[in-house]
């Protein structure tokens, strides 16, 4: 039997620790750049970068006028960093020419921006705006799978299937959550441990 949502949700809510990307975000575009710039990345990597880039320029105007070189140079302990750099500059470029320097609050806008996915838009949109989204990453993807909500094989299987039987209250929490929980307990083995002792599995 498969635990509750809510039950699920009152754990992780009580175990939750601040994501490292949280701090780092605290405008729109801050967020879009922040989760654009941790594909691939562990968040206290990304966190850090984030820093140091957002001391040097905190809006898509100002990072517009940066080389991609300087981007690059920047942003450089991220992985792919030299494509993210890329996709960053046209990235601003589009946000300015495009949106009028802000960012988009619709999925379909998001996701015709460079370097942009799905996953980052759903979280841009839950994070930054409050707007019911599933962002589903690695770990959202693996905790769902582990607390038997979904039996999928991909990040986009699963975001399907948790619209299905998740509420819409959540949809803007889980990615915080479960990205808290699964940064606590990165192994498999550790994680059902931890949802054991809190009589989740």
């Amino acid at each position: 039997m498969t635990p509750s949502v809510k039950k699920v949700f009152t754990v992780f809510q009580k175990h939750y620790q601040e994501i490292p990307l949280i701090e780092v975000s605290k405008t729109p575009f801050q967020t879009l750049v922040a989760t654009m710039l941790s594909a691939r990345t562990r968040d206290e990597t990304t966190a850090q970068v984030c820093k140091k880039l957002f001391e040097i320029t905190a809006d898509a105007e100002f990072i517009s006028k940066l080389s991609v070189k300087e981007l690059a140079d920047t942003i450089k302990p991220v992985n792919f960093y030299k494509n993210k750099a890329k996709n960053l500059k046209k990235l601003s470029e589009e946000i300015i020419k495009r949106f009028g320097g802000n960012v988009p609050k619709n999925l379909e806008e998001l996701t015709s921006l460079p370097g942009v996915g799905r996953k980052t838009a759903n979280i841009v949109l839950a994070r930054a705006f409050n707007i019911p989204a599933i962002g589903v990453d690695t770990h959202v993807h693996r905790i769902a799978n582990v607390l038997g909500w979904v039996n999928t094989k991909t990040p986009e299987q699963t975001e399907k299937a948790l619209t299905k039987i998740l509420p819409k209250k959540h949809w803007t929490k889980i990615n915080n959550l479960f990205v808290s929980i699964g940064q606590q307990y990165r192994t498999n083995e550790r994680l059902k441990k931890f949802l054991q002792q809190k009589g989740l599995l």
